[in-house]
C-alpha cells in the first residue's frame, strides 16, 4: 500500500470516535499484514538471540528474574521467548492499546508449541489463553500506573512511537521508583514507517518536514517521533542513565536507500547531525540506572 493512501486512511480514521477508528484500524492491520505468524516468530527470535548475546557480554543474568515489557503488540512472542528460551520467572507486559485476542493467541500457542516443542499450560486466571508466567495489562500507560519493580525493563520497536515528553517521564519513573542498577534494554526502529509500503521513498524521508508539517501528516495510528540516535542518547544521559551498550546498523553506500537519502533536502532541525547519526538504524541501547 503506497504511503500516500495509507496516510489518507489513517487521517480518516483519526476523525472518527476512538472506539470506531480503533476497530477499523484492527481490521485493516489484520487484512493487510502479510507477514505469517511463523515469520513474526522468526524475527522476534533474532531479537532474543541478540538480547542473550548482549546480556552475556554485560554479565546480566536473565534466569529466574521478572521482566517488564513495554508494548505488547499483537502476540506474546517476546514474553514466550523470555520464558521458554531465557528461563525468566515472569513477564509483565504493558500496552496502551488492547490487541491481544483469546482465539488468536490460542492458535499462536499451537504454532509456537509445534516449532519449539514446548508445552504451554494456559492459566484459568486470564481471558487471553496465556500461561501464568505472563501477565497482560492492556490499555495501560506505564507512566500512570503502579508497576512491579523488576530488575529489567524491555521494549522492542516501541520507543520511536512514543512522544518525547512521555519517553522522558517514563524514564524518570524508572529512575525514581525502581532500584538503582535496574537495566533497560531498548530496540529502536528510527526509520520512516511509510517506506515499508513504498520503496520509492527514503527511510529518512520524514526528516524533510518541520515539526509543524509532520504533526499535520502523522496520526495516533502511525505516529513517529523522528528522534535520531544522538537525541535518544541525550535524553537518557541527561536523566542520569549509564549507557552500557550502543549498537546500530549503518547504511551501505551501495544501497538504494543511500541514494534516496542523498536526494533529500533536510529540514534545518536535522542539518546539525552527521550522515551516520541521521541514518543509524535498528538501534539497540542498554541503560543502567
Amino acid at each position: 500500500m503506497k504511503h500516500t493512501l495509507k496516510s489518507f486512511i489513517f487521517k480518516s480514521l483519526a476523525t472518527l470516535p476512538d472506539f470506531l477508528g480503533d476497530s477499523i484500524y484492527h481490521i485493516i492491520q489484520e487484512k493487510f499484514n502479510s507477514s505469517s505468524t511463523e515469520s513474526k516468530i522468526e524475527k522476534s527470535e533474532n531479537t532474543i538471540n541478540k538480547v542473550i548475546s548482549i546480556c552475556g557480554e554485560l554479565n546480566i543474568n536473565l534466569k529466574n528474574i521478572e521482566i517488564i515489557e513495554i508494548g505488547s503488540g499483537w502476540f506474546p512472542i517476546i514474553p514466550y521467548f523470555f520464558i521458554y528460551k531465557c528461563k525468566v520467572k515472569k513477564v509483565f507486559t504493558y500496552d496502551i492499546n488492547a490487541h491481544y485476542n483469546k482465539k488468536a493467541i490460542g492458535i499462536f500457542n499451537g504454532i509456537f508449541s509445534k516449532i519449539y516443542n514446548e508445552t504451554i499450560i494456559t492459566s484459568t486466571n486470564n481471558n487471553y489463553n496465556l500461561p501464568d508466567q505472563v501477565s497482560y495489562f492492556p490499555s495501560h500507560n506505564v507512566i500512570n500506573c503502579e508497576l512491579p519493580k523488576t530488575p529489567l525493563v524491555f521494549s522492542r520497536y516501541v520507543l520511536s512511537h512514543v512522544k518525547t515528553k512521555d519517553i522522558i517521564e517514563m524514564h524518570k519513573k524508572f529512575k525514581n521508583e525502581f532500584a538503582k542498577g535496574t537495566y533497560i534494554i531498548h530496540f529502536i526502529s528510527p526509520s520512516d514507517l511509510r517506506q515499508h509500503g513504498d520503496k520509492s521513498i527514503s527511510q529518512q524521508d520524514f526528516l524533510k518536514y518541520s515539526q509543524k508539517e509532520w504533526d499535520k501528516i502523522t496520526t495516533k495510528y502511525d505516529f513517529h517521533n523522528r528522534l535520531r540516535l544522538p537525541q535518544f542518547i541525550e535524553i537518557f544521559t541527561s536523566l542520569g542513565y549509564e549507557i552500557l551498550h550502543k549498537s546500530y546498523e549503518r547504511v551501505s553506500e551501495n544501497s538504494s536507500n543511500y541514494n534516496l537519502f542523498h536526494q533529500l533536502q533536510f529540514h534545518e532541525d536535522y542539518k546539525k547531525y552527521s550522515v551516520e547519526e541521521l541514518t543509524a538504524g535498528n538501534i539497540i541501547l542498554v541503560l543502567k540506572s
